[in-house]
């Protein structure tokens, strides 16, 4: 059963969701996450909802830090997208090597051209597994719909681990031009 009831889901069977924070975004440089992820819960999930940009067209990039101020955790991540125009015209399901990041300390790419008309943004699920664990790297998984700046509505798919064995401790959200016009980002423990 969920802990918080503005949550609209369970894990039945596989944990539970336990509320920790919500952040909300209103013309902010970034969203910075920087207590409460340690080593109480195994798995913590992000829900995205609609993350408005301030700036037409940019990207949505995360990046983690294990001291709490630094955020550049060396991370390797891979993409895929499936589309579709609002008009029908232009479909496919592809692979975005564009998006690959291969050991890179910069903020990572989770999802690109994000429109900032009114009906555009993006919401979607990051998954980060256990951590706190100071013997293996930090994987994740982020899945997302996002309505484009030429008016495509994607599905991206990004995963990907943190190479380093000491503890995550926190996570920054911002796109990579503009500030984050609105939204909110909302953080669960899995029991």
């Amino acid at each position: 059963a969920l802990k918080d009831a503005t949550a609209v889901g369970t894990t039945t069977g596989l944990g539970d969701l336990v509320f920790i924070s919500r952040s909300t975004a209103s013309s902010s440089s970034s969203v910075n996450i920087t207590s409460g992820i340690d080593s109480t819960y195994k798995e913590y999930i992000f829900i995205f909802n609609n993350i408005h940009p301030a700036t037409d067209g940019t990207h949505f990039n995360f990046q983690a830090t294990t001291n709490g101020s630094d955020f550049n955790v060396t991370t390797t991540s891979t993409t895929f997208e499936a589309y579709n125009n609002e008009t029908s015209g232009s479909t496919s399901l592809y692979y975005d090597s564009n998006k690959d990041h291969a050991q890179d300390t910069g903020y990572i790419n989770l999802v690109d051209n994000i429109g900032s008309d009114n009906d555009q943004s993006v919401s979607g699920f990051l998954h980060l597994f256990d951590p706190s664990n100071t013997t293996f790297v930090k994987h994740f998984l982020f899945t997302s719909q996002r309505l484009s700046s030429n008016d495509f509505s994607a599905n991206d798919f990004t995963s990907g681990y943190f190479n380093t064995t000491t503890a995550i401790t926190g996570l920054s959200f911002k796109y990579e031009s503009g500030n984050i016009d609105s939204g909110t980002i909302t953080m669960y423990g899995v029991s």
